[in-house]
């Protein structure tokens, strides 16, 4: 048997579990207590259907069109959000999400560095009631390699160079540098940090070297 509703009894309370270990940060919130819903078997459709997720240069034409309602929220600590962090982010830490002001209206995307700790958040805030909440798609280094970094290989089909002519505007526009060449495989390049993100005297690099030194 296959899918959600089929799979066995362990497995639903083995994932039934991992979500409530996700919540008991958060038990003692008057606002968990009177709005949480946990419905296991909703979000775990959702994640099947991959419908937890935005990719990147999906995000970034949200920012760019100033879709109404957006708010995109960086989860990691003050001196990483100080470092660099995605345009029009807000800071909020995990265990405070249950007090930020969002609207039930928001489109809400939640991102750290590896995507961990978004992924914990995204669960509280379904849980809690806010239908539209997101985890980016490889957190912070999935906007650094697919927007500030976009490239395509010198070989790409006609259909691939289409793609990457509307990913390179979006790449130019929140200051990235696109690039045609040969495809990157992964973990084996490292994208250039944006300007800003790199400390004094350090080159973009080994400033993304350092960032992926550290877990979400």
């Amino acid at each position: 048997m296959s899918g959600w509703r089929n799979a066995s009894a362990a497995t639903r309370l083995a994932v039934a579990a991992g979500i409530l270990g996700v919540l008991a940060p958060f038990a003692g919130s008057p606002y968990l207590s009177a709005h949480a819903r946990v419905d296991v078997d909703e979000l775990s459709r959702i994640v099947q259907r991959e419908e937890d997720h935005v990719a990147p240069l999906e995000l970034a034409r949200w920012i760019k069109d100033r879709r109404e309602g957006l708010r995109v929220v960086d989860l990691r600590s003050d001196s990483e959000f100080v470092e660099y962090h995605l345009p029009t982010a807000e800071r909020v830490p995990v265990d405070s999400l249950a007090h930020a002001s969002f609207r039930r209206g928001d489109v809400i995307v939640l991102y750290s560095e590896g995507g961990g700790h978004a992924a914990q958040g995204w669960v509280f805030l379904r849980a809690i009631g806010y239908p539209h909440v997101y985890v980016l798609r490889d957190g912070l280094y999935g906007w650094l390699d697919d927007v500030m970094n976009a490239s395509v290989p010198e070989n790409a089909t006609p259909a691939q160079r289409a793609a990457f002519e509307q990913a390179a505007e979006l790449s130019r526009y929140f200051g990235g540098q696109p690039s045609v060449g040969p495809p990157r495989l992964p973990g084996s390049a490292v994208p250039a940090l944006p300007k800003g993100g790199a400390a004094p005297g350090e080159s973009g690099n080994a400033a993304v070297k350092r960032l992926k030194k550290r877990s979400c």
